[in-house]
């Protein structure tokens, strides 16, 4: 039994312990108020199974309520975590994903910039299935912002509460357990571009039944998010790139566009014939000689990619959440709760970037444009005459050009051309989740509870892609000799009974109808996830100490990920002329068992109002990577009742996702690498120069240049394959927090100062190994990786010779990773009655800066220290205030992001120090302002980026930049100043 004043001091200082809002908690402060000799609740907070009192946690945990949910307007609640400093740049989200060829639109989150894989995000305490096959990442797209109650963060390990992935921290997600009448909310809102146009409808409705023990709750939520382009944003309208390519040693090149930055591919194609190169003017002309951004003497020939490119993809979402309770008996209680999302999502981008040497791999990529054929002799029938039939689709300037070049005695060209004709590249995704949950809870006996539940999610897409060619269909439509009545027809006679037509590709929009249908390949992806899982757990107090009781909370949960992905069969060929991307299919399952246990140490002594030593071990089989052990102690000191001090010593393990372990050799298009060779001669020096002089090609590139030089097409052209590891182990994460909360009385009452130090190292991570990390150690001395590299011998095309090909990367246990950093959170709540003013303030500051973060890909390498770089800046801080004066209330939020430099390896390919080149900080502010004229509405109006501030400029070629946008959409806002406004209802 506690007293009224006793609880509410627990409460505070649980409240200040996690950052929490008073929110959060109102339910069991009230039943206190209203009876304080009633007995207690006791509840779960994240981070422990025991339920406590006093709502006390030993773990740092932040708390975002509903209130500030709407006050944000937002429609993901992405949008409102990434705003909290603990938070890293996102894996995937709406602005970053246009060029994803499975995952576009999604939405995840990444607790310390250790990567999603090492977030784990709960729904109601227990596990959400993955948004995205194969991975164990949500999507936060599925999951209603308004049908939230409030989201606990809970950084450091976890493992040994929650089980794998917890390394880097929890997200948890509470939603609403009991709602009685209706609630109605539409708002509207678009940027001041005209553009990002955003429609939210949303509903909720609860009854409860006569008796009181049972109530059901319905929300239902439409949001429809329009998009945004490339060429509608004046610093992406056209395609740019950084002058630093050509680093003079003034690092305000890297900041100074090469404008136009035009693809060499362009719609009327570019024709290779020898030392010459035809293509076709604006008016329609065939033209020798080629100039991709235009010179004095020649209009630009080159395509601007940004003008057809998304930065923002439209997303439209259909959500649907319930959940159903009722007390069957004395404190036992049934449950039912469940999800549902459907969401469609649009990505475009430019058309498809064709080269004959797609259709054509060996042999350079030439196409022939003679065909020879043997007939009998008539006058001799024992021997043959050789006929040579030159393709009529051909322009003869470009016949009369051509050369021989692969030494078969028919000339030949090489050609390359974007396919506008066919259509834009993009794809539609539909997707949709469903997840189920049932289940009792209840009190076993006096201070022992426990709870079962079963629960099963599924994640389903269904992809349509365009822009694809079938690239057998094209070579047979390219191949084309006369028909013998004054037209033309493909060469092949099987294909021509199989409906071939020729296709025109000499000009712009030449190609017909016709052979469109005919080469057009568009594709086709299937997706499947599943979990099942289920649980029991049990808590209560073992017996008495003098310091208080010995609390114990135990369990076990079994579960069952299986995920699929499937192209269509010439993607997973790589006959569409795009990435070869096979199916990945796999399973496992796992069987947990955990105890933890809280020991009162001392009780109301000096120097110690409170002293309680904490523990947890989870036990782990898994059929893929066998026993893990993931343990936690910690200990919570209150030298006085405003003190709290806290250590937490922690392991947490990550077994390897589906992905990571049976995904095929897949094929990638990586940018943002710096071949190491660029700018090697015959006279220079070193290891370095040694071993890039040992490829034949780039010794005949600087034989030919004077030094190794690459061209546009070069820097564009490079590919890779990316391999899963089916002997992959489980990957373990160290950590400790070191932390206090003062809540201070008397003048400073109104104040919880929160001050935490995290320091988490991964050992035996699992990782892709970088693909610049294996070019700069290939080439400086560690040969192992160089077998990962491939050069191209010769010129082939537009590409010149010894350039870059592949460069292929595996998922291995060789990496590590660690982070270090302090958190400070202080809040902040006042009625000004006090200073005769009227109202009442809310402020809340949440601040991390971070000390050290780096990774290692390789046992004994260098560190790559990723501290203080774009993505995870030294300095990070989201202040949130807010006030409040009868019907009007008013909040104002600011996001500030401190200064950063470029990757450190990147850098140093230009011989510059590590954080010698980045950007400067960057602030953003939103502003909220509501009025309820009544208690059943509330009208309400926002600005998001309200001073329109522009993103730093990480433009084409320099490291982070995300495609499209010319900065890091990741991090930066790339939309700009939006305004909404809406209604909500409530009966």
């Amino acid at each position: 039994m506690y007293t009224n004043n006793k609880l509410s001091k627990a409460v505070k200082l649980a409240i200040a312990f996690g950052a929490a809002s008073v929110t959060a908690f109102t339910a069991s402060v009230n039943a206190a108020e209203q009876d304080e000799t009633a007995k207690v609740e006791r509840i779960e907070v994240t981070g422990s199974r025991l339920r406590s009192t006093d709502l006390q946690g030993f773990s740092p945990v932040q708390v975002i309520g509903a209130e500030d949910i709407d006050t944000t307007g937002v429609a993901n609640i992405q949008e409102l975590l990434l705003k909290n400093p603990a938070f890293g740049t996102p894996g995937i989200s709406r602005t970053n994903s246009n060029f994803s060829t499975a995952a576009a639109g999604v939405s995840t989150i990444d607790l310390r910039n250790l990567g999603t894989a090492r977030t784990l995000v709960l729904v109601n305490g227990r596990r959400y299935v993955t948004g995205v096959p194969g991975s164990m990442a949500v999507d936060l797209n599925t999951i209603p912002a308004q049908f939230i109650e409030r989201i606990e963060i809970m950084t450091g390990g976890a493992s040994a509460v929650y089980g794998s992935d917890a390394v880097a921290g929890v997200v948890n997600i509470i939603l609403k357990k009991e709602f009685e009448g209706v609630e109605f909310d539409v708002q509207y809102g678009e940027s001041s571009k005209g553009d990002a146009e955003e429609t939210q409808v949303q509903f909720t409705t609860g009854v409860t039944s006569a008796n009181g023990k049972g109530n059901v709750m319905i929300h239902g939520a439409y949001t429809d998010q329009g998009a945004v382009y490339s060429k509608d944003r004046a610093r992406s309208a056209v395609d740019i790139y950084s002058e630093g390519a050509g680093f003079t040693g003034d690092p305000a090149d890297f900041f100074t566009p090469v404008s136009p930055f035009n693809s060499s591919y362009a719609p009327q194609g570019r024709f290779f014939t020898g030392n010459t190169q035809f293509t076709y003017n604006s008016a329609g002309e065939l033209i020798e000689g080629w100039s991709t951004n235009g010179s004095d003497t020649q209009e630009a020939n080159g395509f601007n990619r940004n003008g057809v490119r998304t930065i923002a993809i439209p997303t439209e979402r259909y959500l649907l959440g319930g959940r159903g309770s009722y007390e069957f008996t004395d404190n036992w209680t049934s449950f039912l709760e469940g999800t549902y999302a459907a969401t469609q999502t649009t990505t475009q981008l430019e058309p498809f970037p064709f080269a004959t040497g797609d259709i054509y791999p060996t042999g350079g990529g030439q196409m022939p444009i003679e065909f020879e054929n043997f007939i009998p002799d008539p006058n001799d029938p024992s021997k043959y005459i050789r006929q040579v039939t030159v393709n009529p689709m051909i322009p003869q300037p470009i016949v009369d050009a051509a050369t021989d070049t692969n030494g078969d005695g028919l000339r030949d060209i090489f050609f390359t051309r974007r396919l506008a004709d066919v259509a834009n590249r993009g794809n539609v995704a539909d997707r949709s989740t469903f997840r189920l949950v049932g289940g009792v809870e209840g009190e076993i006996t006096d201070g022992w509870y426990a709870d079962a539940y079963f629960g099963y999610g599924e994640t389903k897409e269904s992809q349509v892609s365009s822009g694809q060619v079938n690239v057998l269909n094209f070579r047979n439509a390219l191949e084309v000799i006369p028909d013998g009545q004054g037209g033309v027809m493909c060469r092949d006679e099987i294909a021509r009974a199989q409906g071939c037509v020729p296709a025109d590709v000499y000009g712009a929009n030449t190609l017909s109808d016709e052979a469109v249908k005919y080469i057009s390949a568009p594709g086709l992806l299937a997706t499947f996830a599943s979990q099942k899982f289920a649980g029991f757990n049990v808590s209560g107090e073992l017996f008495e100490m003098p310091a208080g009781f010995v609390g114990l909370a135990a369990g076990m949960e079994y579960r069952e990920e299986f995920s699929r992905s499937e192209f269509d069969p010439l993607q997973q060929a790589g006959l569409n002329a795009g990435n070869a991307i096979p199916r990945t299919e796999g399973k496992y399952d796992v069987t947990e068992y955990y105890t933890e246990v809280n020991v009162p140490l001392l009780s109301d002594v000096f120097m110690a109002d409170q002293l309680n030593l904490r523990g947890a071990v989870r036990l782990s089989d898994y059929s893929t990577v066998g026993n893990t052990t993931s343990w936690n102690v910690a200990l919570d000191w209150a030298p006085i009742p405003e003190l709290r001090m806290r250590l937490v010593r922690a392991q947490s393990v990550r077994a390897p996702n589906v992905d990571e372990l049976y995904s095929p050799p897949s094929q990638t298009f990586p940018t943002g690498l710096t071949d190491p060779c660029l700018g090697v001669t015959n006279s220079t020096t070193g290891t370095l120069a040694d071993n890039c002089r040992a490829a034949p090609g780039v010794q005949e590139n600087i034989d030919t240049n004077g030094e190794f030089t690459l061209n546009q097409s070069d820097i564009q052209g490079v590919s890779g394959y990316n391999r899963g590891n089916e002997a992959l182990d489980a990957e373990k994460g160290k950590s400790w927090t070191l932390g206090f909360t003062y809540s201070p009385e008397g003048f400073l009452s109104d104040f919880d100062f929160n001050v935490d130090y995290f320091d988490i190292e991964i050992e035996d991570a699992i990782v892709g190994t970088p693909r610049q990390f294996i070019l700069d150690q290939c080439y400086n001395g560690d040969a192992s990786l160089c077998q990962f590299i491939t050069r191209r011998a010769t010129s082939e095309g537009a590409n010149s010779a010894g350039s870059l090909e592949y460069i292929d990367s595996g998922v291995t246990n060789s990496g590590g990773f660690a982070t270090e950093g302090v958190d400070v959170v202080v809040t902040y709540g006042k009625d000004l009655e006090d200073f005769d003013l009227a109202g009442r303030v809310n402020a809340r500051l949440s601040y991390t800066h971070l000390l050290d973060g780096y990774a290692i890909p390789l046992p004994g390498s260098e560190k790559d220290v990723f501290a203080g770089e774009i993505g995870a800046p030294e300095n990070k801080f989201y202040l949130s205030l807010g006030y409040s004066i009868g019907d009007v209330s008013i909040a104002w939020n600011t996001t500030y992001i401190g200064k950063a430099s470029f990757d450190d390896q990147w850098l140093a390919g230009y011989d510059l120090a590590p954080g010698s080149v980045g950007v400067g900080s960057t602030t953003y502010h939103d502003l909220n302002v509501s009025y309820k004229p009544n208690a059943n509405y509330e009208l309400y109006l926002g600005l998001q980026n309200a001073f329109d501030k522009e993103p730093a400029p990480i433009i084409s070629g320099l490291p982070g930049n995300s495609t499209g946008t010319e900065t890091n959409a990741s991090v930066f806002d790339p939309i700009g100043r939006r305004m909404y406004a809406g209604v909500r209802m409530t009966f």
